[in-house]
């Protein structure tokens, strides 16, 4: 099975400059959209609030070794044609109506990629309702839980600078301790707000936008859209930490990031075990949805066909004007992959430092309701009172490109499945474009109710990373496949390229090996 009909009449001759090159990328800005708003802004940033600096190298590993992932299974596809799971499937191994092992895991990993995508479109229900509360109620529960939010946050920097943990002054210390005075009288006035239902309607509104999107929206759009939103975040949250460095109570230390670049595990007290607290867990489960997670992995070579990479390429042939232009093309490619894991690592690394800086210094970690409202406190040393407004815009624009990419690349994905397994009939492109649009309505609503049934955004982002930390060795494994059995001999990659691959699936292994032990230890613990 084909994404587009690989005639010899559609190819072209392959850019042989730099601008030509950067003319026809754009699939790894489409991947940055998808990634930024549910492994960068939720999960790492949750990460370095409950490890600190300890895990920035399993950060920064997490980022590097999937890019020769990505890069392989797009060579294999924009080579051959074929989509993604349609290779998976070509890996040996008994199936089950015609699909392998792989295949029915993505499955499950497919329901866990719609709950991720319900945490993320109830992180911006969360933004909207505190930018824009539409009723009295939702005013009401806003002020009621800032307060709440601000006093916890005054108790833990005070905490911090009795620990000597941030620097301090006797006039800094005897500020804080008026601040949570008054707050404390402030919340014991207060009276309780029952919870807001505005979340759920402005996560409602939004998945209806992103529905009309879905169906009106093609390739292009899809690629511009994601394009701006990433990179203005992208660039307001790397200033952020630049300028955090001129406030000496907040920067990173040259011994805090040596000391997270060293291997080292963060320490837990038995308190914190006890309240469940697992900072590794976290990082392994961040693992498989930082920089590109196993979901964006499988998504990343239908992107590069839509692009037209296979179609300029053409069918296989065993001339070298085949070979010339197939080698052109994959140049285009992994300038494309390369750019996208430059724009990712640095956000990352970004969000990570600032979760570490602030949110793990402070002890305040983001969950529940309370989640945006603490992830904005990352930006008020700097940004002082306009912070929240800032990162709120920020955080819709990332978190909704993130939703409108994912559900548009499992809608691809699911035709794409169901084709193979001998659900529906291989249909022609008219037909599957439209079977896309049917199923991004429909995924776009399952995600919006597993918000609502469930409404905890950071849980459901977390749930989805441990099921793609479980496909990342499959895949990798895969990928070591192709490599050596299928992929055309003449663009095989050198000895250095095949030895990260290797690299890329030791970590992939280690990592899911760890957690399917974790979670069966558990399960069977009670």
């Amino acid at each position: 099975m084909a994404l587009e009909n690989n005639s010899s009449s559609s190819t072209r001759t392959p850019p042989n400059n730099l601008k030509g090159i950067l003319t026809h990328l754009g699939p790894g800005m489409i991947l940055a959209g998808s990634i930024v708003g549910s492994g960068e802004l939720i999960a790492t940033t949750r990460t370095g609030a409950e490890a600190n600096f300890s895990f920035l190298w399993l950060i920064l590993l997490g980022c590097i070794v999937k890019v020769f992932t990505q890069i392989e299974l797009a060579r294999y596809a924009i080579s051959s044609g074929k989509t993604t799971l349609v290779m998976l499937n070509d890996v040996p191994g008994p199936k089950v109506r015609g699909g392998n092992l792989i295949i029915w895991f993505w499955f499950l990993m497919f329901v866990a990629t719609l709950a991720q995508q319900g945490g993320i479109v109830g992180g911006v229900g969360q933004a909207l309702a505190i930018s824009a509360p539409l009723t009295e109620q939702g005013k009401n529960y806003n002020e009621a839980l800032d307060n709440k939010v601000n006093l916890q946050v005054s108790k833990n920097l005070l905490a911090a600078y009795e620990a000597e943990r941030l620097e301090s002054t006797p006039e800094k210390t005897a500020a804080i301790k008026q601040k949570i005075a008054e707050l404390e009288k402030v919340v014991a006035d207060q009276k309780a707000e029952a919870k807001s239902n505005d979340p759920v309607v402005w996560a409602t509104i939004l998945t209806i936008v992103a529905c009309i999107l879905l169906v009106w929206g093609n390739f292009n759009f899809i690629e511009k859209f994601c394009m701006f939103l990433v990179c203005a975040f992208t660039l307001v949250t790397i200033f952020n930490l630049i300028a955090l460095q001129a406030k000496a109570e907040w920067a990173v230390t040259m011994k805090e990031f040596i000391g997270g670049m060293s291997f080292g595990m963060p320490e837990v007290s038995d308190a914190e075990k006890a309240a469940g607290k697992s900072p590794l867990g976290t990082a392994l489960a961040t693992f498989g949805i930082i920089g590109v997670g196993a979901s964006e992995l499988i998504a990343y070579p239908y992107w590069c066909l839509e692009k037209g990479y296979g179609k300029y390429i053409g069918p296989h042939e065993n001339t070298d004007t085949w070979l010339g232009r197939a080698k052109g093309w994959m140049k285009v490619m992994q300038f494309d992959a390369w750019g996208s894991m430059i724009v990712y690592t640095f956000c990352t690394l970004a969000f990570y430092l600032l979760g570490a800086a602030i949110l793990g210094r402070t002890g305040m970690v983001p969950e529940g309701s309370e989640m945006i409202r603490t992830l904005s406190v990352m930006y008020e040393p700097v940004f002082g009172k306009s912070a929240q407004s800032i990162f709120l815009i920020g955080a819709f624009a990332v978190l909704f490109s993130t939703f409108y990419v994912a559900i548009a690349a499992q809608s691809r994905l699911f035709v794409d499945v169901t084709s193979l397994l001998g659900f529906q009939k291989l249909p022609d492109e008219a037909t599957r474009y439209r079977r896309i649009k049917v199923c991004n309505v429909v995924f776009a609503l399952i995600s919006l109710l597993f918000f609502i049934f469930v409404s905890k955004p950071v849980l459901l982002v977390l749930i989805s990373g441990v099921m793609q930390s479980l496909m990342l060795p499959l895949l990798g494994g895969s990928v070591l496949y192709f490599r050596y059995k299928k992929t055309d001999r003449r663009l095989l990659p050198g000895r250095i390229w095949d030895t990260m691959l290797w690299v890329s699936f030791l970590c992939f292994a280690v990592v899911g090996t760890y957690l399917l032990s974790d979670k069966l230890t558990k399960f069977f613990a009670g």
